[in-house]
């Protein structure tokens, strides 16, 4: 019987191996092939393309940030972007910062994004032509406004609202993303501990063990669940690519975390009473390999830097 007992332990452990493999695999895959590019060109006033900008794109979706500069002509490119909506930030000295939401990358596709950045009012960029010459010249000891300059204020400035929802959806999904990631070591551990808390013959110990290791992932995993719950989101995204493939595995692994610490508790029980598991409590092993699975590859799908 407990021969029996361990090549069923063994069995599961290498069916788990297994769908974890395939599910990062799937994961993998879906992110270098799902990709767009965003690129544009950035000019100042007169036309003129301003270097060495720095540009921030974030993901509304998740948060992350990746960032490029611009070339001496004013050029600019993301590569490899997953498909959603993005938060444009363009930071260079003596301009405004140029904020744009959203920004959409689509699969396959390159987005051509061009910008004018305005000068700061401390900053303005000189002329060659004669003051006298212009047009409605301005006082030389009073500096350009933004409207001098043939700019609105929605180019120059980010909707204050939506940059704030934004501000809290990144933070909080940056925690859930951190949890996440906190949760994967005891989740392996209690993955681990499962394959010596079975059968008639093993120590209390061990059951102890593997129940208290699966406490502490489920206490983990919903706190960083909390986080992906309650983030707000901003208006007119939609969700894409990989981060749909993170939503449809938490479709498996949310209900898999909850049956089978139940599923759990029940194995434990006829495992102290010197009983073999039976019944409903038998798929407590099957269920928390395929609930590790599809953790595993939502954990993947959101943790690879693009």
């Amino acid at each position: 019987m407990l021969r029996l007992v361990n090549h069923s332990s063994n069995r599961f452990c290498d069916l788990a191996v297994i769908a974890l493999f395939l599910a990062l695999t799937t994961s993998l895959i879906a992110q270098i092939a799902k990709t767009g590019v965003l690129a544009g060109k950035i000019t100042d006033s007169s036309g003129a393309p301003v270097a060495n900008a720095t540009l921030t794109a974030t993901s509304a979706e998740t948060g992350q940030m990746r960032t490029a500069a611009t070339g001496a002509d004013g050029s600019y490119r993301f590569d490899q972007l997953p498909p959603g909506n993005y938060l444009l930030k363009i930071e260079a000295p003596s301009f405004k910062t140029l904020q744009i939401l959203p920004a959409t990358v689509d699969v396959g596709k390159t987005t051509v994004l061009d910008e004018t950045l305005g000068a700061t009012e401390l900053g303005g960029e000189p002329t060659a032509t004669p003051q006298e010459n212009l047009p409605n010249a301005q006082s030389s000891s009073t500096a350009p406004s933004l409207s001098d300059l043939g700019l609105t204020p929605e180019q120059t400035q980010g909707n204050p609202k939506e940059q704030a929802l934004l501000d809290k959806r990144s933070h909080m999904l940056k925690i859930h993303q951190r949890m996440g990631l906190i949760t994967a070591g005891p989740l392996i551990a209690t993955v681990v501990t499962s394959l010596n808390a079975g059968g008639r013959n093993t120590s209390t110990a061990s059951r102890d063990m593997h129940a208290a290791l699966g406490g502490l992932t489920g206490d983990l995993y919903f706190i960083s669940a909390y986080y992906a719950i309650r983030a707000p989101r901003v208006p007119g995204t939609e969700t894409r690519g990989p981060i749909r493939f993170h939503k449809a595995m938490a479709w498996i692994h949310g209900p898999g975390m909850i049956m089978t610490p139940i599923l759990g508790i029940m194995a434990f029980d006829q495992k102290s009473k010197g009983e073999k598991v039976h019944g409903i409590a038998s798929a407590h092993g099957p269920v928390a390999i395929v609930t590790a699975g599809a953790f595993g590859a939502a954990l993947l799908s959101v943790s690879v830097k693009f």
